[in-house]
């Protein structure tokens, strides 16, 4: 079984206000270092498994480059690559994988899995998204709006479209981070109950988006169908016409207020050409944050 001493990344609860604050100010550092051509070869020999049973781009990239800039090795792991893809039980892939290599990032569908595979893994594992959270890309997002604007404590967030793993994770970053979260959904999109019971007063749900984002300091969205749901386009694209990030949206949001999506966007559904492309859309910093933020969690997660 687990080691009581090993730390997991399932959930951006998994750490305490303080160290996310703390691994976000770790980002900015690697961040500038790797600007000024610096080496940081703090994980040299270190090796990170890879998982993937959904396919990325960011992810794989990030993570990957990640380790190299540290001075570690990334291995990629598909289904057709492993056992795990032949049905060899979790809790045995666990043992072996983590007695071989010394940290394990996974990205599959069922967010129970990855708390299996952690259950029994010797070494850190990392959720690198399931159906339920995708906490990586909120360290990124965090990073990003402290990069801009500074500390997100008090301030007001705008989730508009699906109830899914990123509104899930901004809901945990709610609690964590002290800002308020308005989500703008429609009927028969809510995010999970728990979860939102859970985030308490620091979340509400408010389906007109041009109230949900009055005054807002951040507008963030995703696709409207993700991964997996691509059968529900249509019947999707029809519950969310209503619910697009537009110029008007983003009018009635502050002056300073910022545009993010996670990626890769959608132009024309749910979000417009005119946003993603103006000035106060950091969508490629919070892109490119991915890499800085997940070094400073590997960081974190091996050496802290």
């Amino acid at each position: 079984m687990n080691q009581t001493q090993t730390r997991h990344f399932l959930a951006l609860t998994d750490l305490s206000s303080g160290e996310l604050k703390g691994l976000i100010k770790r980002a900015i550092e690697l961040k500038a270092s790797q600007r000024r051509g610096e080496i940081h070869e703090t994980l040299k020999n270190r090796t990170l498994g890879m998982i993937f049973d959904k396919s990325s781009t960011r992810t794989r990239i990030s993570f990957e480059t990640g380790m190299t800039q540290l001075g570690g090795h990334a291995l990629f792991l598909s289904p057709r690559d492993t056992q795990l893809g032949r049905g060899e039980p979790i809790e045995d892939s666990a043992r072996v994988m983590s007695s071989m290599v010394d940290i394990i990032m996974i990205r599959t569908f069922d967010h129970e899995k990855v708390e299996h595979f952690a259950q029994y893994s010797t070494a850190p594992v990392i959720n690198a998204l399931t159906d339920l959270l995708h906490p990586c890309q909120l360290l990124a997002d965090m990073q990003t709006y402290f990069e801009h604007r500074g500390d997100i404590r008090g301030k007001t967030v705008t989730w508009v479209g699906d109830g899914n793993n990123m509104c899930h994770s901004y809901m945990n970053a709610a609690i964590r981070f002290g800002f308020k979260l308005n989500i703008a959904c429609p009927e028969g999109y809510d995010p999970d109950t728990t979860i939102l019971d859970t985030a308490g007063d620091s979340a509400e749900i408010i389906r007109d988006p041009m109230a949900a984002a009055d005054g807002t300091d951040l507008v963030v969205t995703d696709v409207w169908a993700s991964m997996g749901q691509e059968e529900e386009q249509a019947l999707r694209e029809k519950a969310f016409a209503g619910y697009q990030v537009n110029d008007a949206l983003m009018a009635n949001a502050d002056k300073d207020a910022l545009f993010m999506h996670c990626l890769p966007a959608h132009r024309g559904e749910e979000v417009s050409a005119s946003v993603i492309d103006r000035k106060d859309s950091v969508v490629w910093d919070e892109a490119e944050n991915r890499l800085h933020s997940q070094k400073a969690l590997l960081e974190f997660l091996l050496l802290n």
